[in-house]
Protein backbone atom coordinates (compact mmCIF):
# COMPACT_ATOMS: atom_id res chain seq x y z
CA UNK A 1 0.00 0.00 0.00
CA UNK A 2 2.89 2.32 0.76
CA UNK A 3 4.30 1.76 -2.73
CA UNK A 4 0.90 2.42 -4.35
CA UNK A 5 0.59 5.72 -2.49
CA UNK A 6 4.18 6.64 -3.38
CA UNK A 7 3.64 5.92 -7.09
CA UNK A 8 0.44 7.98 -7.23
CA UNK A 9 1.84 10.99 -5.39
CA UNK A 10 5.20 11.15 -7.17
CA UNK A 11 3.39 11.23 -10.51
CA UNK A 12 1.40 14.31 -9.44
CA UNK A 13 3.95 16.53 -7.68
CA UNK A 14 6.73 18.76 -9.04
CA UNK A 15 9.21 17.65 -6.36
CA UNK A 16 8.98 13.85 -6.17
CA UNK A 17 12.28 13.68 -4.27
CA UNK A 18 10.59 15.47 -1.33
CA UNK A 19 7.83 12.84 -0.98
CA UNK A 20 8.18 10.90 2.27
CA UNK A 21 5.75 8.31 3.59
CA UNK A 22 5.89 7.21 7.22
CA UNK A 23 4.16 3.89 7.89
CA UNK A 24 2.81 2.98 11.32
CA UNK A 25 0.80 -0.09 12.26
CA UNK A 26 -1.82 0.36 14.97
CA UNK A 27 -3.56 -2.94 15.63
CA UNK A 28 -5.16 -4.09 12.38
CA UNK A 29 -4.88 -0.63 10.79
CA UNK A 30 -1.94 0.77 8.85
CA UNK A 31 -1.50 4.54 9.03
CA UNK A 32 0.37 6.14 6.13
CA UNK A 33 1.51 9.68 6.88
CA UNK A 34 2.32 11.43 3.61
CA UNK A 35 4.73 14.39 3.64
CA UNK A 36 5.11 16.54 0.51
CA UNK A 37 6.85 19.82 -0.26
CA UNK A 38 4.83 22.91 0.70
CA UNK A 39 4.60 23.96 -2.96
CA UNK A 40 3.05 20.58 -3.88
CA UNK A 41 0.50 20.46 -1.08
CA UNK A 42 -2.21 22.03 -3.23
CA UNK A 43 -1.66 19.51 -6.01
CA UNK A 44 -2.02 16.58 -3.63
CA UNK A 45 -5.12 17.99 -1.92
CA UNK A 46 -6.83 19.48 -4.98
CA UNK A 47 -9.88 21.71 -5.15
CA UNK A 48 -12.16 21.01 -2.20
CA UNK A 49 -10.01 17.98 -1.35
CA UNK A 50 -11.01 16.00 -4.43
CA UNK A 51 -7.52 14.71 -5.28
CA UNK A 52 -6.85 13.73 -1.65
CA UNK A 53 -10.17 11.89 -1.52
CA UNK A 54 -9.38 10.06 -4.77
CA UNK A 55 -5.93 9.07 -3.50
CA UNK A 56 -7.44 7.75 -0.27
CA UNK A 57 -10.09 5.83 -2.21
CA UNK A 58 -7.53 4.07 -4.42
CA UNK A 59 -5.24 3.18 -1.51
CA UNK A 60 -8.17 1.91 0.56
CA UNK A 61 -9.37 -0.20 -2.38
CA UNK A 62 -5.95 -1.85 -2.63
CA UNK A 63 -5.90 -2.41 1.13
CA UNK A 64 -9.41 -3.90 1.13
CA UNK A 65 -8.48 -6.31 -1.65
CA UNK A 66 -5.68 -7.53 0.64
CA UNK A 67 -7.99 -7.72 3.66
CA UNK A 68 -6.38 -4.77 5.47
CA UNK A 69 -7.38 -1.32 6.71
CA UNK A 70 -5.45 1.84 5.91
CA UNK A 71 -5.61 5.52 6.80
CA UNK A 72 -3.83 8.15 4.70
CA UNK A 73 -2.83 11.42 6.41
CA UNK A 74 -1.41 14.27 4.33
CA UNK A 75 0.94 16.96 5.66
CA UNK A 76 3.70 19.20 4.37
CA UNK A 77 7.39 18.51 5.00
CA UNK A 78 8.84 20.14 8.08
CA UNK A 79 12.32 21.12 6.83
Amino acid sequence: MKQVLYDIVTSIVNNPDKVVIDERVDGDTTILNLHVDESDLGKVIGKQGRIAKAIRTVVKAVANSNGKRVIVDISENED
